[in-house]
C-alpha cells in the first residue's frame, strides 16, 4: 500500500527544495560574478598583463624606515612574473661610502622573480600591498616594454635623491608617463605639511629619537620647505593611498589587496633619548662647575677641548655637507648658527690666558644666548633635543669669559 504524505510535509519538502536550488543559484552567482571580476582585473584585454603597484611596510633598520615601493609585472603570454625594483645599489661599488656622503651614489633599476622579492620581505616580517593598475592593453604593453627598457645596464642608472628622486617617485614617473587621462592626486596629508614634518611622523612612530636627531643636524632649511601633491609622493604610503583617492571616471587602481599583511614589531623606547642625555650632561657639567677641588678642574679643562673641538667638526662637516655635496637638502643649515667651525681651533686654547681667545668666548656667549632665544622662529627646524646642548656651550664660553683666570689686569 502506497503511503500518502501528509500535507505540510509535502510543502516543508517542497521548501527546503526551493531554498536548496536558491543556495544553489546564489553561490553559482556569486562564482560567476568573482569569475567576472576576475577576468576584467587579470585578462580584461588581449595583452594578458597586469601592472600593479607593490608597498611594502617599513622595517626595522634605519633605511627601511620609511617603506618601499616596486612595480609588478605579471605576463601570462611568457609566463613571467616581475619586480620592477628602483631602490637597488651595490654595496661593493669603488668608493661606495665616499659616493653615498657626497650624493653621488648611482642607484638603479633590477628586475627579480615575485617570489623572491616577497620572501624578502616576508623574513623581515614586512608587509605588501598591492594596488592593481586600470590601464588598458596598449597603455601595459607601452609601460612593461619600457620597463624593460630601462633595466638595461646602460639605462638602468640615476642619481637617487631620498625626497626628489627616489625609489617611489620613479614609479610614480612611470605611471604617470603611460597611463593616458590619468585623474588628479588629492591630497593625503594636510595641506601646508612639511617635508621635515613628514618624515618625523615615521621617526617618532618608530621611536628613533637619535636617527631623528642625526637627520635634523644634517637637513638644512630646504627641508622645511611646504611640500605640494606631487612632492608629498616621496614617501611610498602617500603614493599607494593617493592612487586609492582616485575616483573619477578614470579610476586608477582596479583592486587593492594585501599580500602579506604582517603586523611590524612593537619598537618600545629606550630611556636614552637625546633629550635625556643631553639634559644629564648639562646637570653635570654645571655641578661639576661650581666645585672647587683641583680634581674638578682638571676634568673639565678636558671636556672644554674635547667638547668645542666635536662641536667644530660637526660645524665642518655641515658646510661640507652644504657646499660639497650633491644633496638637495643640506643647504642652508642653520645649526651653523650655534655649531662654529672655528670651534675646532678654539679648542687647543680652551685654558688660555690670551685676550683674543676671552674675546672669543664672549662673542660666543652672546651669539649663542640669541640663537636660543629665536630657537623657536628660525626658518629651520630645530632639534629641541639639542636645546640642552646648546645651554651648556653658553655656559662654559660665560665661564671661559667671566673666569678670574682671564682678567685682564693680572697679564699686563
Amino acid at each position: 500500500m502506497k503511503k500518502k504524505l501528509h500535507p505540510a510535509f509535502s510543502i516543508f519538502t517542497f521548501s527546503r527544495f526551493h531554498i536548496f536550488t536558491f543556495k544553489i543559484l546564489s553561490r553559482l552567482l556569486f562564482i560567476s560574478i568573482l569569475a567576472h571580476q576576475h577576468i576584467n582585473t587579470f585578462a580584461q584585454d588581449s595583452s594578458h598583463i597586469r601592472i600593479s603597484l607593490l608597498t611594502c611596510t617599513p622595517g626595522e633598520e634605519l633605511y627601511s624606515t620609511f617603506g618601499h615601493t616596486a612595480i609588478r609585472v605579471t605576463d601570462s603570454n611568457s609566463v613571467t612574473d616581475n619586480v620592477f625594483n628602483y631602490g637597488t645599489f651595490n654595496f661593493d661599488a669603488p668608493g661606495f661610502y665616499t659616493k653615498f656622503i657626497r650624493g653621488k651614489l648611482l642607484y638603479y633599476l633590477s628586475v627579480e622573480n615575485f617570489r623572491e622579492f616577497a620572501y624578502d620581505y616576508q623574513a623581515e616580517r614586512r608587509g605588501i600591498t598591492e594596488q592593481v593598475l586600470n590601464m588598458s592593453a596598449d597603455e601595459k604593453i607601452t609601460m612593461m616594454e619600457a620597463l624593460y627598457e630601462n633595466s638595461k645596464e646602460e639605462n638602468r642608472y640615476y642619481q637617487y635623491d631620498f625626497f626628489l628622486d627616489n625609489c617611489t617617485t620613479r614609479p610614480r614617473d612611470m605611471i604617470v608617463k603611460y597611463k593616458k587621462d590619468h585623474p588628479a592626486f588629492k591630497w593625503v596629508m594636510p595641506k601646508g605639511t612639511r617635508f621635515r614634518q613628514a618624515i618625523h611622523l615615521y621617526l617618532d612612530k618608530n621611536e628613533k629619537d637619535w636617527s631623528k636627531l642625526g637627520i635634523d643636524l644634517l637637513l638644512g632649511a630646504p627641508t622645511d620647505a611646504v611640500m605640494t601633491i606631487g612632492q608629498s609622493q616621496f614617501l611610498p604610503d602617500n603614493l599607494m593611498k593617493s592612487l586609492d583617492s582616485s575616483n573619477n571616471n578614470h579610476r586608477l587602481v582596479v583592486s587593492t589587496g594585501s599580500l602579506y599583511p604582517f603586523q611590524p614589531a612593537i619598537n618600545k623606547g629606550s630611556i636614552l633619548t637625546p633629550m635625556f642625555v643631553f639634559s644629564l650632561l648639562f646637570v653635570i657639567i654645571v655641578s661639576l662647575s661650581f666645585l672647587t677641588n683641583k680634581g674638578a678642574k682638571i676634568f673639565l679643562q678636558g671636556f672644554d677641548g674635547l667638547f668645542f673641538f666635536l662641536v667644530g667638526a660637526l660645524g665642518i662637516m655641515l658646510i661640507f655637507m652644504w657646499i660639497a655635496t650633491d644633496h638637495s637638502m643640506t643647504k642652508d643649515n642653520y645649526n651653523l648658527l650655534w655649531a662654529w667651525p672655528f670651534n675646532i681651533i678654539i679648542a687647543f686654547f680652551v685654558n688660555s690666558k690670551a685676550k683674543w681667545v676671552k674675546l672669543y668666548f664672549g662673542i660666543s656667549m652672546v651669539a649663542l644666548l640669541i640663537v636660543l632665544l629665536s630657537w623657536f622662529f628660525l626658518p629651520q627646524q630645530m632639534n629641541n633635543a639639542l636645546i640642552p646642548l646648546v645651554l651648556l656651550l653658553a655656559f662654559r664660553s660665560s665661564l671661559k669669559y667671566f673666569t678670574p683666570s682671564f682678567s685682564l689686569a693680572a697679564y699686563k
